[in-house]
């Protein structure tokens, strides 16, 4: 990714970090499943020291701060103010004083090598500028013999809350065709593509599993459209490029399409993602 493509990924995430802050506690709801395997699979235990690259509005952090307790440590970053203000908050307001928060790219993380004992990126990897050199970062900061544990989207036709709406919308916009390695959310969905890279980076131990499990929150469908054309800066722009009628047009099909996840005033919709793990060498 050049350095101004770079620029324009996180001027989005700045953009978008105010609906995140929005919608926090349903985010937080509909991936608390996500944030429990990618803390099972990284095997993190009360009393580490653990690092979260690219924490959005806080979340995994302000789970595993409750899982590390006192006698541990979670320090949280991202390289978007916004977000880092978001989470930042939420902390305050939940009492919890067992997270640092820092503001900074992956590839410029300003702790000593081997300062964590854990390092993890929930939803995040897929966003990273420079991936490779990303990856030496994380795992240069961790301990020898540190886990380092990666969580990622699979393929589109497993996580309709993310593919149906961009469907239908590019129907009515037509999309630029998407370069192999462009950070969007199905960057890492190719089996060992994730993986390889972490091997290449310097990991040993290298693994990957599937996880499935179910995107839940107490919603309606006209809400989730709110909340995903809020939430996705691409959605917001294209969008606000269509007279009001397209807008209506495209609403009407994806609730439409998505009904069927919806029963009672509450969303059910099946997710799938990939955990990609490795250790330091010693």
């Amino acid at each position: 990714m050049t350095t101004e493509n770079a620029s324009e990924v996180l001027a989005a995430w700045e953009t978008s970090s105010q609906y995140w802050n929005k919608h926090q506690a349903l985010i937080e709801q509909m991936y608390a499943p996500l944030s429990r395997t990618l803390i099972e699979e990284a095997g993190i235990v009360e009393g580490q020291s653990v690092l979260d690259i690219g924490g959005g509005s806080g979340e995994p952090s302000l789970t595993i701060a409750s899982v590390v307790g006192g006698s541990g440590s979670v320090t949280y970053t991202d390289p978007a103010a916004g977000m880092v203000r978001a989470a930042r908050e939420e902390a305050k307001r939940r009492g919890l004083s067992n997270i640092q928060f820092h503001q900074c790219a992956v590839e410029q993380i300003p702790f000593a090598e081997g300062s964590f004992d854990v390092a993890v990126g929930r939803l995040s990897t897929m966003f990273f500028p420079d991936v490779l050199r990303g990856l030496r970062e994380v795992l240069r900061v961790v301990k020898p013999n540190g886990v380092v544990s990666f969580l990622v989207w699979t393929g589109k036709d497993f996580n309709p809350f993310f593919s149906v709406v961009t469907e239908i919308l590019d129907r009515f916009v037509q999309a630029e065709p998407e370069k192999e390695d462009a950070p969007t959310a199905f960057r890492f969905a190719a089996p060992g593509k994730l993986a390889k890279l972490l091997q290449q980076a310097g990991a040993t131990s290298v693994t990957e599993r599937t996880f499935e499990f179910s995107i839940e929150a107490p919603i309606t469908v006209e809400q989730f459209w709110e909340m995903r054309t809020e939430m996705s800066d691409t959605f917001r722009n294209k969008l606000a490029r269509l007279v009001p009628d397209q807008v209506a047009a495209i609403k009407y099909t994806v609730q439409k399409k998505m009904a069927g996840y919806f029963k009672s005033g509450s969303m059910v919709i099946p997710g799938q993602v990939l955990l990609v793990t490795g250790r330091k060498p010693e």
